[in-house]
């Protein structure tokens, strides 16, 4: 006797055989579609029960145009942002009965493009993705000319009348942005993965969002953000990149005296870059974090952060897959969730003296 391990997948047609049916009568009722008789039914699906058979997904998708699986790119997988959505997105598809492919673009168009082309070959019934880029969307355009649901993740691209589910940064940003401010701040650095190096390639709507609450915080006083203070396009998951420029931020002759850190990966590496350069927080230098985590409270000082509802964003995003890709028709945008900041005790007045002068 052959080894389990060795035995070849049943097919439909050996479950046609078993049951004494068409092949034809046997796919209807394992498929669930397509007329059949009850006694038919119960005896394919009695069969398939004896045999262990189990559908092959490929097939079951060229036969009927459907895989019963969506696809995600989310945009840095080692992220907590994405892990705790991609949460809420698997309960919601699930109890739909779907399954879920995920793939990672590390913020990278080119890796988002390639992500998007594989899972539309795999035939996944809709998508989910956080795009990398406001400026590059011919891929997603390809996704809606295709018929095939497409729902974006914690961004949302202009021109592309799709589904969005993101957090309401606005109100939260400006916030933030008056905190700093009104602790005397005028030099604050922003970090973030999103961009590119050169501050020139347009960012997310997300982290657009969150500077563009920052640049109205300085106008609404008659100044002007000095965006020589921005680092974008670092690696995401890349903690010596972060670190070091951080810490190109914190030094020299007109450093930085607060930090804005785009998520809670960001956050962890500039908290490790201060210690580095022997800086307190928030004696030499305020630090305040988009993102909470649990590690942001047990810090000395806890981080004030801009706090999203990560996993109903997720939920709220799979859940609207779910329903396009069963044929509903989404009558009005999914509402932006709502955004917090929540002070701790990461963000204190300028320093009076200067750098070393202690």
């Amino acid at each position: 006797m052959a080894r389990a391990g060795n035995q070849r997948e049943h097919t439909v047609a050996d479950v046609a055989r078993e049951a004494g049916v068409s092949k034809a009568q046997a796919a209807r009722a394992l498929g669930a579609y397509g007329a059949v008789s009850g006694g038919v039914r119960e005896r394919v699906l009695a069969a398939a029960a004896r045999l262990n058979y189990r559908p092959n997904p490929s097939a079951r998708a060229l036969s009927t145009g459907r895989s019963q699986s969506v696809g995600v790119v989310v945009g840095d997988i080692e992220n907590p942002y994405f892990s705790l959505a991609t949460r809420g997105i698997s309960d919601a598809v699930e109890r739909a009965g779907l399954g879920l492919v995920l793939a990672n673009s590390g913020e990278r168009v080119a890796a988002e493009r390639t992500a998007v082309g594989m899972l539309m070959d795999k035939r996944v019934d809709g998508l989910i993705v956080a795009p990398a880029s406001t400026d590059d969307q011919a891929h997603l355009r390809a996704v809606v000319d295709a018929g095939r649901p497409l729902v974006l993740l914690d961004r949302a691209v202009p021109g592309l009348e799709v589904d969005a589910a993101l957090a309401d940064v606005a109100a939260a940003s400006r916030l933030a942005a008056d905190r700093l401010l009104d602790a005397g701040h005028r030099r604050i650095g922003y970090v973030t993965t999103a961009g590119g190096r050169d501050g020139t390639e347009p960012l997310p709507s997300s982290v657009a969002s969150r500077i563009d609450g920052l640049v109205a915080g300085f106008a609404d006083r008659g100044l002007e953000w000095d965006r020589s203070l921005l680092r974008s396009g670092l690696r995401g998951g890349d903690e010596t990149e972060i670190r070091a420029a951080v810490a190109d931020l914190v030094t020299g002759p007109e450093p930085a005296t607060a930090l804005i850190a785009s998520d809670s990966l960001i956050g962890l590496a500039a908290v490790g870059a201060l210690q580095e350069q022997g800086l307190r927080i928030p004696d030499d230098v305020s630090i305040l974090m988009y993102d909470d985590q649990p590690w942001a409270k047990l810090v000395t000082p806890p981080i004030t952060v801009v706090a999203q509802p990560t996993y109903d964003i997720g939920y709220a995003a799979g859940s609207r897959l779910a329903a396009l890709v069963g044929g509903a028709r989404a009558a009005e945008p999914l509402p932006p969730l709502p955004a917090e900041l929540v002070e701790r005790g990461s963000i204190g007045p300028v320093p009076r003296r200067p750098r070393g002068s202690r």
